[in-house]
C-alpha cells in the first residue's frame, strides 16, 4: 500500500492563489489514488485568505486549516503544520503558485530511497540581482559551513519522512536549513529537479535584505551543529588562548620591573596583558555557562513557538 501524504503549505496575504493551488494539488492527488491530507497554515494574514480558506476546507475533508493569531513567519507556519501532520510523508510547498503541484509524484517517488527530498529550482523564474544572485551564494556558503551540499536551499517544495522531521525542532528562521537539521539525526538527503513559475499574483514577500539574516541564521545552525551539546569547546580553546597570552605578558613585564627596574605603569603592552586576561577569562565563563544552559535545553520540554487561534477540520 501506498504512504499517506501531508502537504504543509505556509500562507500568507495569498487569496488569489489559493483557489488555483487547491484544485491543482487536489487533481494531483487524486491521480496518485494515495490517502492525503492538505493543512494550510495562515501565518496572520490581513486579507481575505482565511476566508478562502475556511470556504475551501467547508468542501473538502481532506483540507485543514490552521490559523495563527498573529504574523509569526514562514518557520513558525512550517512547525505548526509539521506538528498537526498525520501521515507518512511531509511535503512542503509555497502558496504563491510558483511551486507545480505536478511536482509532488516526482518526490514521492524519489523520497522511495531517502528520507529528505529537496526540490532544485534548476530554471528559476525570479530577477538575477534581487534574487537568483544571492540565493546562490547562501546556498554556496550554507553547504560549505553545513557539509550539506544542495543546490538550492531556499526551496519549499520537498519531501520529508514523518519519523525524521519531528524530530527537527524550528526556532528563529530555520526553515530554510531543514535538510541540515534533518541530517544531524541521520536523515539521508538527495535532489529532485523542480519547476519554477513566475509569480501571477501579489509581490514576494522576501527581499535582498533576507541575506543578513540568513548570514546570522547560518552562524547559529553552525554552533548548533558543531557545539550545542559541547558550547565549551567553542568558547574554551580561545578563552585559554588569551589568558595564557596575557598571563605570559604579564610574566614578561613583572620580569622587567623586579628584576631590571624598569617602569611598567604606563606602558600598553601592560594594558594588553590585563586585556587579554579578561577576555580569556570571559570566554571561559562563557563556555561554562553555555554548558548549564545547552543541560537546560535539552532536558527540558520545548517551548512552541507558536499559538494557535483555530483549526478548521479534523
Amino acid at each position: 500500500m501506498e504512504e499517506s501524504v501531508s502537504i504543509v503549505i505556509p500562507v500568507y496575504e495569498e487569496e488569489e492563489s489559493l483557489p488555483l493551488l487547491y484544485k491543482s494539488i487536489k487533481d494531483v492527488m487524486e491521480g496518485l489514488g494515495r490517502g492525503y491530507e492538505i493543512i494550510f497554515v495562515d501565518d496572520g494574514s490581513k486579507d481575505r485568505t482565511l476566508s478562502v480558506l475556511e470556504e475551501i476546507q467547508k468542501k473538502d475533508g481532506n483540507v485543514v486549516v490552521i490559523s495563527f493569531r498573529r504574523n509569526f513567519g514562514q518557520t513558525a507556519a512550517m512547525a505548526a503544520g509539521f506538528e498537526y501532520a498525520n501521515n507518512d510523508i511531509i511535503v512542503t510547498m509555497d502558496a504563491d503558485l510558483q511551486n507545480d503541484p505536478n511536482d509532488i509524484p516526482t518526490l514521492l517517488e524519489k523520497i522511495k530511497g531517502y528520507d529528505v527530498v529537496s526540490g532544485w529550482r534548476k530554471d528559476r523564474k525570479d530577477k538575477f540581482i534581487s534574487r537568483r544572485l544571492p540565493s546562490m551564494a547562501a546556498n554556496w556558503l550554507i553547504s560549505m559551513v553545513t557539509g550539506v551540499a544542495l543546490h538550492d536551499y531556499g526551496c519549499t517544495l520537498k519531501a520529508y519522512r514523518k519519523e525524521v522531521i519531528k524530530n527537527v525542532k524550528l526556532y528563529g528562521e530555520m526553515h530554510r536549513f531543514i535538510p541540515a537539521l534533518a541530517s544531524w539525526v541521520g536523515a539521508s538527503i538527495t535532489e529532485a529537479e523542480t519547476t519554477h513559475h513566475p509569480r501571477k499574483f501579489g509581490r514576494s514577500k522576501y527581499g535582498i535584505g533576507r541575506t543578513v539574516r540568513v548570514v546570522l541564521d547560518l552562524i547559529t545552525v553552525k554552533f548548533l551543529q558543531s557545539f550545542s551539546t559541547r558550547p565549551i569547546q567553542a568558547f574554551g580553546p580561545g578563552g585559554l588562548v588569551l589568558g595564557l597570552a596575557g598571563f605570559l605578558i604579564s610574566l614578561y613585564l613583572s620580569f622587567e620591573k623586579i628584576f631590571l627596574g624598569q617602569d611598567i605603569g604606563g606602558r600598553p603592552l601592560l594594558f594588553l596583558g590585563v586585556l587579554f586576561m579578561i577576555l580569556g577569562l570571559q570566554l571561559v565563563v562563557m563556555g561554562l555557562l553555555g554548558e548549564m544552559l545547552a543541560r537546560v535545553y535539552h532536558e527540558s520540554q520545548g517551548k512552541p513557538i507558536f499559538t494557535v487561534k483555530k483549526i478548521l477540520g479534523r
